[in-house]
């Protein structure tokens, strides 16, 4: 690690807070201020999408977001306020679920995930069922995409038919020249329903893989132009379908198609959250 990348870990390093038995938190307020949040209200929505998936993952939302009060001045009164004892990986939750264009979201990211915490989360990540699987890198997908999108703008690819052609040499790359169309048509999907939200968790980190890679390629090198963009994304495709193959996987074409969509795992997780909200089991308010 250089010496500059680990001066910018120290500011998460200098307000973690260590209790009288040895373990470590991160206090919520402290940390919205961290990374950039000015309004305490648009951080605590990023906080409930993290309380979300931290109880989608199977960890307990009250032992990972243990809820605090605290006491601030607020002129001539003193008046408790909302706080959260965080742990390292509710705080990598929360860095997940952030706006994944702040540079310090990306630093947090790298930060909570380093040293033997990256191999825990592995772990657990190999424990959870297919659905929730999907779940969790479905919406990594999501961030990756977005992030794409305005990479891909600032290289050059700039109207629907660039952005179009752009998007299926990916797919060409990684699919073995299959473009979208023939992935929607092999999946037997309807025209309204979209290829990423019918993969397996296999197919679905493949394409994490392709996406986050081009992204990266396509700034760190300063690709500029349309076409050569494309060869970007198709030659990153490519490279990523080599190594499965490299390794004896099953080509992402020939993987099972889910019968459930993203959008039912997610209605019928919502659902069962905002039960358990209801009897008191999950705390969401503030």
């Amino acid at each position: 690690m250089s010496n500059l990348v680990a001066k910018e870990y120290e500011r998460f390093e200098d307000i973690k807070h260590i209790r009288e038995d040895g373990t470590e938190f991160w206090s919520a307020r402290e940390l919205g201020v961290t990374l950039d949040y000015i309004k305490w209200e648009n951080f605590s929505k990023v906080i409930k999408r993290a309380m979300i998936a931290c109880e989608n993952s199977g960890h307990s939302v009250e032992c990972d977001f243990p809820e605090v009060r605290k006491i601030v001045d607020a002129g001539a009164t003193s008046k408790p306020v909302l706080d959260y004892e965080l742990s390292r990986y509710a705080c990598y939750l929360i860095v997940q679920n952030g706006d994944p264009r702040k540079e310090v979201i990306a630093l947090g990211q790298t930060y909570f995930a380093i040293q033997t915490y990256r191999q825990e989360v592995a772990d657990h990540f190999n424990q959870l069922s297919e659905d929730n699987r999907r779940l969790v890198v479905r919406g990594d997908i999501k961030q990756w995409n977005q992030l794409l999108v305005e990479t891909a703008h600032d290289a050059g690819v700039i109207t629907n038919e660039e952005f179009a052609i752009f998007q299926n040499a990916g797919y060409m790359g990684l699919y073995g020249g299959l473009d979208v169309d023939d992935i929607h048509a092999k999946k037997q999907l309807k025209a309204s329903q979209k290829i990423l939200d019918y993969m397996g968790s296999t197919e679905l980190i493949a394409n994490l893989f392709r996406i986050s890679q081009t992204e990266e390629k396509l700034r760190k090198d300063q690709i500029y132009g349309a076409n050569k963009a494309t060869s970007v994304h198709y030659n990153v495709g490519k490279e990523v379908r080599n190594a499965i193959e490299k390794i004896g996987g099953t080509m992402p074409e020939d993987l099972p198609t889910p019968e459930k969509s993203i959008q039912q795992i997610e209605k019928e997780q919502m659902a069962r959250l905002k039960e358990k909200a209801k009897k008191g089991k999950l705390m969401l308010d503030e």
